[in-house]
Order: structure tokens, then sequence, then C-alpha cells
């Protein structure tokens, strides 16, 4: 693909607090980088992820050069909602604590060097294409995610630890993920793959575009972002002791060898179930029923 148009400009999507602000400093360094592309550079200002995503979609229309995610995953997927299907292209600088989109994406780790590789690619008009995810609520409204989706025991203590008011910090999530334990049961899900419809019971449960969630947990280990398909993984029901031994599994993504454990590959998959909010990047998304649909080459991204 080439570049959109002459000398657009660069837009920043910023969040000065990713990564629990240890790059604070490093914008300077940054936006330099990005200027050697020899087009201007312009950092939104937004206040909250709303006004950031409103910011993102209105720079889009307005044929900016390309648009960057300096950030974590959040970041990234606010992004993702204004260059979906569109030609502007995607530039990420991994400034977050988990970068499972960049990670698995295999983008620079190093802010600067990603940097560096996005004023090259825009110098020599170089885009790689992308599949992303796009999910169909149930009240129609849509989403997009590029890295996974949960719907099963991570996105029920993501929704705990978001209604928790203590502890703070990542104890929070700690004593979240306790209190789901001791609460285990399987959900019911009412899954439609490619058109056929089946039930299945589940403790865990995730659809990846790309392999990873939760700063480098390989739920779908074997997701690809160019192969226009999505993967889904789910565990059967098991015991909490049996869960407790197969989490650990995931960041090599080896739990997907377990006998409880199992997956599928299809382009679209619908998923219901009772009492469940399902989050994507980390992101909260909202109850389920929500349909998944993998599209492919639906972002540029710069590297």
């Amino acid at each position: 693909m080439g570049e959109p148009s002459g000398m657009n400009e660069i837009v920043v999507l910023r969040n000065p607090g990713a990564g629990r602000g240890r790059h604070r400093g490093s914008l300077p360094g940054v936006l330099e980088r990005l200027g050697a592309a020899g087009r201007p550079v312009r950092v939104l200002d937004a206040a909250s992820a709303a006004e950031a995503e409103q910011a993102c979609r209105d720079a889009v229309a307005a044929s900016a050069g390309a648009l960057v995610a300096m950030g974590g995953d959040g970041t990234v997927h606010v992004a993702q909602q204004a260059v979906a299907g569109t030609a502007v292209p995607l530039g990420v600088i991994p400034a977050g604590t988990g970068n499972d989109f960049a990670t698995s994406a295999g983008l620079p780790a190093d802010l600067y060097a990603a940097a560096d590789a996005i004023a090259a690619a825009l110098r020599e008009g170089r885009t790689r294409a992308l599949d992303l995810a796009r999910i169909t609520c149930l009240d129609g409204s849509l989403r997009w995610y590029g890295a996974v989706l949960a719907a099963g025991f991570d996105a029920i203590v993501n929704e705990r630890g978001n209604r928790m008011r203590w502890p703070r910090g990542p104890l929070r999530y700690d004593l979240a993920v306790f209190l789901e334990l001791v609460r285990l049961r399987p959900r019911r899900y009412t899954v439609t793959v490619d058109g056929q419809t089946s039930v299945l019971d589940a403790v865990l449960l995730a659809v990846g575009n790309t392999a990873a969630y939760g700063g480098g947990m390989r739920i779908c280990p074997d997701a690809d972002a160019t192969d226009g398909l999505l993967d889904m993984v789910w565990a059967e029901p098991v015991s909490r002791a049996t869960l407790v031994r197969i989490k650990p599994r995931v960041y090599q993504g080896t739990h997907i060898t377990h006998p409880k454990v199992r997956s599928l590959r299809a382009r679209e998959i619908t998923l219901a179930a009772e009492g469940i909010v399902c989050y994507a990047d980390g992101e909260r998304i909202g109850p389920l029923p929500v349909t998944v649909t993998a599209v492919p080459a639906a972002v540029h991204l710069l590297s």
C-alpha cells in the first residue's frame, strides 16, 4: 500500500499514564524521530478515552497521513476504532505494561526504535496489512480489536476488579482473581461458528486475532493476524486446582495441549451466555451476546 497523500501530518495519540507513567519524559525524543519522516507531527489533546477516540476519528476524517498510538494496548485499541477499514496507516509505539498487540505484530519494543521504524516506513510508503476482529454488540454498535477478546474467567475477574475500590494497584487484580477462583463454576455458552450453533460449558474462553493478552499470556498461541480467521480457545469444566495448574502454562502457550483445553478456527463466532461481560484488548466491551468477525487487512501497520 502506498502513502495516503502528500505531506499529510502525523497525528500522535499519547497516553501519558501508560506503563505507569515510566515513559512520561520520552515524548520529545519520540516526536523528533517521527519528524524524520519529513512531515508535520501533531499530538492530540484529549482528557478522556471518549475524547481521544473522537479526536482520532476527526484526524482520520481529515485525511491524516498516519495515526500513531503511543501507549499500551488500550491506547492502540482507541486508535484502531478510527483507522479500521480506512487507508490511514497505524503506527504503534509500545509504551504500556503489556503491549500485546505490538509484540504479536513483531514491532520493536524500544520506543525510539519503534518511532524510527514508523518514520522510515512513511518515507518509503511501506505498510503491512493485518486483520482486525470486528465485534457487533447486541445493540448493533461495532467495536474493533487487534489482540484477544476474553469472555470467560479472565473477563469475570476484570469485571470484578473494575468494580472494586480497594485495594489500589496490582493487588486489586490479585484479590479479584482469588475471589473469583473461590466462586469458580462452569458457564454455559451458546456458540455459533460460521453458521453452526452448539452449546458448550467452559470456565475459560477467548477469541484471538493475535496470540496474547494480559501482558504476554499466549491464550491463542496459533492465532495469526494475516490468515483471515479467528482462533477460539476454551477450557472445559475443571476444578480450581486444575485451572490454577493450567493458567501458568498460558504464558508459553502450552496449555493448548491440556486434555481439557479445546480450540477451533473460524471467520465468524457468536457468543451468548448469561451474566458475562466481555473484554477486548483489556477494554470493557459489554455483556454477551456478541458476534466477532475476522476482517482481513482491516489495518495498515507502519513497520
